[in-house]
């Protein structure tokens, strides 16, 4: 497989220096990826990088993750208008092992084969580094003309930052820079891919690499990812779409690409899957024929789910989904986990009841519109129930003074209520 031919053809090639496609083609070649540690766990905005590190193995090229460890303990102006947080090295340490865990689902690191992954942290090289060598050894083959002429400083210094452009920051090229020169002295790294808002990074690293070794070096990146909207990818109401479950569970992430639109499932199913090409073609002109079954986007949901979570947690997602929309069963129900269940029904209106109340048993009518506002009152209750609309837990409740103990309790806490097709209600017994 052309590396590079079937990066294009996703739309995941923004910049390329000359020269790169043809290095690929005449060798196995070694090629790294930066990124931050902040966290200890990646949000699929590095999915990106790390479905072209995966691309880049599946062609048969050698692939480096590089753990920013020293350049996140100083930040990185490029696409930011504030300082980042610093980070201590026991932290960093913990968010490292975490991110390979992570990686592990896409990367072969274990295998004994030429072209295995690599992780390899840049403060494992940069802690010994004295300040004054730094400048000595470094420092004076790039010049600050040079450095002043990237994007990412330009856009600082004209007044995006309401604080400038602190010294430490405008270091960070030359930091970044460093990284790409001893990874090619030490792992004949020739090639290094990131997002575009890296490209003045990158080519800094190349030009080091030029003008203290003589050598070529070279860079390929792809576009920052968007949303047809104009909204930043990855982004919910929540906050970032994490890969740790931890963080978002597989319900909620499977629901994140379930409802991205057609322009951008069309567009995102070619990034974050390895379907090939004549089959997406084929998924794209089944879904323009009948977009109302949104097939892109359950397959997209799908494929990154199983790929990200597994097959069984793509499995509950679809379940838990299901219950929401009247097709669930009460066994459904009971089978889910606590986390999904909230997940599914966040923002639902919900009720807190005394665990007392049900130890002996409460009449349903009383719980519903006394002791919670479900009802507006026992006899609109009555009415609803006579008519078979009302549910609890997914069941028709046949009864208006059924007794509720704690023994219908779902996860040992919760009820769900459910007024016709749409109106749903959580009770939470505390």
């Amino acid at each position: 497989m052309n590396f590079v031919e079937e990066l294009k053809w996703r739309g995941m090639v923004h910049d390329m220096m000359p020269g790169t496609e043809e290095q690929l083609q005449k060798e196995m070649t070694t090629a790294y990826v930066g990124i931050d540690p902040t966290a200890d766990s990646l949000h699929i905005g590095h999915l990106v990088s790390v479905m072209i590190l995966r691309h880049f193995q599946r062609c048969g090229h050698k692939p480096i993750a590089l753990v920013g460890g020293a350049t996140g303990m100083i930040g990185d102006p490029s696409g930011k208008s504030a300082e980042r947080n610093l980070l201590n090295e026991e932290t960093l340490r913990h968010n490292q092992e975490c991110i390979k865990r992570q990686l592990s689902k896409f990367l072969d690191f274990d295998s004994d084969a030429p072209n295995a992954a690599e992780l390899v942290n840049n403060y494992d090289w940069m802690k010994d580094f004295r300040f004054l060598d730094f400048a000595r050894e470094i420092g004076k083959h790039i010049t600050v003309n040079y450095m002043m002429a990237k994007d990412s400083v330009k856009r600082r210094l004209n007044g995006e930052a309401r604080d400038g452009l602190s010294f430490t920051e405008f270091t960070y090229q030359l930091l970044q820079g460093y990284d790409y020169l001893h990874l090619y002295e030490t792992k004949n790294c020739k090639l290094q891919m990131g997002g575009s808002d890296q490209w003045g990074n990158i080519t800094t690293g190349a030009e080091l690499i030029r003008r203290k070794l003589g050598k070529e070096a070279f860079a390929l990146t792809c576009p920052l990812i968007t949303k047809a909207d104009g909204g930043k990818f990855g982004k919910t109401e929540s906050g970032n779409v994490w890969l740790d479950p931890r963080y978002t569970s597989p319900y909620k992430f499977y629901q994140f690409w379930l409802n991205v639109s057609d322009e951008d499932a069309e567009k995102y199913i070619k990034i974050f899957t390895f379907i090939p090409r004549e089959e997406i073609e084929n998924l794209i002109a089944e879904h323009k024929a009948a977009p109302h079954l949104r097939i892109l986007q359950k397959r997209l949901a799908k494929e990154v789910t199983v790929m990200v979570h597994s097959e069984a947690d793509y499995n509950a997602a679809v379940e838990a989904s299901g219950i929401l929309f009247g097709n669930a069963t009460a066994d459904t129900l009971h089978k889910i986990d606590e986390a999904t269940l909230l997940a599914v029904f966040e923002g639902v209106p919900q009720f807190e009841v005394s665990r007392d109340l049900l130890a002996e048993g409460v009449k349903a009518v009383d719980l519903f519109a006394e002791h919670s506002k479900i009802f507006a009152s026992k006899g609109e209750m009555r009415k609803l129930v006579q008519g078979g609309g009302v549910s609890v837990n997914k069941e028709k409740l046949e009864a208006f003074d059924k007794l509720i103990t704690t023994g219908d309790l779902l996860n040992g806490k919760y009820l769900l209520v459910q007024r016709g097709k749409k109106n749903y209600y959580l009770l939470i017994v505390k």
